[in-house]
């Protein structure tokens, strides 16, 4: 591994340790305003949800980018904690026995083992409402921002995005894709999200949709390296390694970029997708680093 690369891991640990610290506090309050109670064993299971490890990629993502652009940092932490709920409750969702059915996640039980399925079900969808309610109620973020970073957030994660690419998985192990289908399915599932995160720190900062754009266009590419790496690793690596089963999608005959094209040809796309997006930064100079980083150590994980 290299110099850069190590700086970034260390950088990118001790955010999620920042963004583990806002979530743990957030986890940890006692009923709010408007709130009934908080039964403790539903939040039990969103606490082991959320703080069972991880590399807090997307967080850092929206982090790193409103820190760029000159956004406030707690801020962006904040709406980083809500973003990482959403992203945690996916996986609680897609783990249960009706989705992809997994007993280890991050090389822990999933929630449905540790717990039961319906009190996982129950935590998926509290982590999920969660993360409106701490962006709605992040301070020093006035109300256009919120409702943008909301409404983007919404879109990102529902119907025409994380949901609905979770939907068309499904369908793909009955009916496999083809290329085109298998890329929307990708850049719904998994990319919506990570798209979200650029875009989220240029709301954060204030910066006009110039700048919105073009992190948003920056997430799409490196959203679609993230994949295309999983997908290499999923092959290549172990599941010790990689804190969960793997080799599934080839069990269930679903299709894949790198099963279509062969493992030479998802390399060399691969650094093609991390080069794009490095030109989209090439604008912003030496504050970019952190996100040009984050492209290559994408492409370049082992996990």
């Amino acid at each position: 591994m290299n110099a850069h690369l190590k700086t970034f891991e260390s950088r990118l640990s001790a955010n999620a340790r920042e963004i583990e610290g806002v979530l743990d506090a957030l986890l940890s309050q006692q009923v709010l305003n408007d709130e009934i109670a908080r039964p403790e064993n539903l939040r039990s299971a969103m606490h082991y949800a959320v703080l069972n490890g991880g590399k807090r990629l997307r967080p850092f993502l929206v982090v790193e980018t409103a820190t760029m652009l000159g956004g406030n940092r707690d801020t962006a932490l904040r709406i980083g904690a809500a973003l990482e709920c959403v992203h945690c409750y996916s996986l609680v969702h897609d783990d249960l026995p009706a989705m992809d059915d997994d007993d280890l996640r991050r090389g822990k039980p999933t929630v449905h083992i540790a717990y039961d399925e319906a009190t996982a079900i129950l935590a998926g969808d509290s982590l999920l409402t969660y993360a409106f309610d701490i962006i709605a109620s992040t301070p020093d973020l006035d109300e256009s921002r919120k409702v943008a970073l909301i409404l983007a957030l919404s879109r990102a994660s529902g119907l025409g995005g994380m949901a609905g690419g979770q939907a068309l998985d499904l369908a793909a192990e009955k009916h496999a894709p083809d290329e085109q289908g298998i890329i929307m399915l990708q850049a719904m599932k998994t990319g919506a999200l990570i798209r979200f995160a650029c875009e989220a720190g240029a709301i954060v900062a204030g910066r006009p949709a110039e700048d919105r754009a073009t992190l948003r266009r920056f997430g799409e590419r490196i959203g679609l390296a993230f994949q295309l790496a999983d997908d290499i690793l999923d092959l290549t690596a172990d599941s010790a390694t990689m804190g969960k089963a793997t080799g599934k999608d080839a069990g269930r005959g679903k299709g894949t970029l790198v099963g279509l094209h062969g493992m030479a040809w998802a390399e060399a796309t691969l650094s093609a997708h991390v080069k794009e997006a490095e030109a989209l930064l090439a604008p912003y100079g030496e504050r970019a680093t952190a996100l040009v980083e984050a492209a290559r150590f994408i492409a370049e994980r082992k996990s």
